[in-house]
């Protein structure tokens, strides 16, 4: 049984083993009810993909979203506090041995710490199955010095660019 009072604190009451047991857990959630908190998420989620579908892919003149290796089901937003998020990618190369799967994962990096503009943290991976170094790919993607070192490399810092700029730009 859960019962909120109208300061949004919350208590649960459990009943536990044959006796009563009372615990209580309070927590305020910054005002908004879990169907504000789910649409919130959703227009986060919807953002990013937004953000993610007009990079193209470094060797074909085509956009991430045309190649399918992002989809709007490839985002996952997770509420971590108070207007702060856990975005989470699942990308898919087009190929299994896809020698620019890590680029790709820098790329969707770059855009992603550009272009949101709300508080969030980033973990981007290769779908399950789809890439056939992916664990080694996802480290790759997700350490924060290996993404800064690779954006001091002049070449790949244009590659990078070309990709992620918007075709109006």
């Amino acid at each position: 049984m859960r019962h909120v009072n109208s300061r949004g604190w919350s208590r649960r009451f459990w009943y536990s083993l044959g006796s009563w047991s009372l615990m209580v857990c309070s927590r305020r959630s910054a005002g908004y009810s879990h169907t504000q908190r789910t649409e919130v998420k959703a227009d986060r989620s919807a953002l990013t993909s937004n953000v993610i579908k007009s990079i193209r892919d470094p060797e074909k003149p085509n956009t991430l979203e045309e190649l399918e290796v992002v989809t709007e089901k490839c985002v996952e937003v997770q509420e971590l506090g108070e207007d702060e998020y856990l975005i989470i990618i699942r990308f898919s190369p087009t190929v299994p041995h896809c020698s620019l799967a890590t680029l790709i994962g820098l790329c969707l990096q770059v855009k992603l710490q550009r272009c949101l503009p709300f508080k969030h943290k980033l973990e981007i991976y290769i779908s399950e199955g789809t890439h056939s170094t992916e664990e080694d790919i996802n480290k790759q993607i997700n350490d924060k010095e290996r993404v800064a070192a690779a954006m001091e490399n002049p070449n790949l810092r244009e590659i990078v660019e070309q990709c992620v700029t918007e075709p109006d730009d």
